[in-house]
């Protein structure tokens, strides 16, 4: 009971739910305006970008070439599926 009771009383626990909730609810809006095919590498990339920068800003990983490089390559490669 106390593990849930610290759960529910973290305003980050309600933060971390809202952010999920606005992520899901951007994901249907843009499955409603653009074909799967767009938005589902765009989805990914987002999510492996935004990683790579949460890692380094807020957790202060070294985060290395090769996963810079790889979240570079995939936003060409959605750039290329929209044009």
């Amino acid at each position: 009971m106390g593990a849930i009771r610290a759960v529910l009383t973290c305003p980050l626990f309600f933060a971390g739910v809202g952010f999920l909730a606005l992520a899901f609810f951007s994901l249907l809006f843009s499955l409603n305006h653009l074909p799967v095919s767009l938005v589902a590498p765009a989805s990914a990339s987002l999510t492996l970008v935004t990683n790579a920068i949460a890692a380094k800003l807020f957790l202060h990983e070294n985060v290395d070439r090769r996963r810079w490089t790889s979240a570079v390559l995939v936003c060409i490669g959605v750039y290329l599926l929209a044009h």
